[in-house]
């Protein structure tokens, strides 16, 4: 099948598409044309791909592990344990992101809760935050 109807089929952009081959992670075949030209077993491919993105890895994994993936069914399963350190590296290195927005929000949870008990009311402090809210404040571009 053609691009535009394997599009329509993985409900991926052509644009997306064409990242993917970049990236090693599509061959679809080559027309005389040069037009691509997309299997059914692609179709099965993008769906793993979607699946191991929104698992959180990023495309340079994705093309190590996506070798040790089959066709399960039309789902992508992994094929061998050997993934697993891969996974586990990934696993960790989500653990630490989510550790670091954990913990910017609980800064910003104090600060919250800090300026509403604070009930401070410098004038001068409030004037520069309704300049920087404003954009009018040369930290943020406005004018100086």
């Amino acid at each position: 099948m053609r691009m535009g109807e394997f599009a329509r089929r993985t409900g991926v952009s052509q644009r997306l598409l064409r990242y993917y081959e970049e990236q090693g992670l599509l061959s679809p075949a080559r027309r005389p044309s040069g037009y691509r030209e997309y299997e059914e077993a692609d179709v099965v491919t993008v769906r793993g791909i979607r699946m191991l993105l929104a698992a959180g890895l990023n495309t340079a994994v994705i093309a190590e592990l996506l070798p040790c993936m089959v066709d399960e069914d039309r789902i992508l399963e992994p094929a061998c344990s050997g993934m697993l350190p891969d996974l586990h590296r990934e696993r960790a290195r989500i653990d630490e992101a989510a550790a670091a927005l954990l913990a910017a929000r609980n800064r910003l949870d104090a600060l919250i809760e800090l300026t509403a008990e604070g009930g401070v009311t410098d004038e001068e402090a409030c004037v520069a935050v309704g300049r920087v809210q404003s954009g009018d404040h040369p930290a943020v571009g406005g004018p100086r």
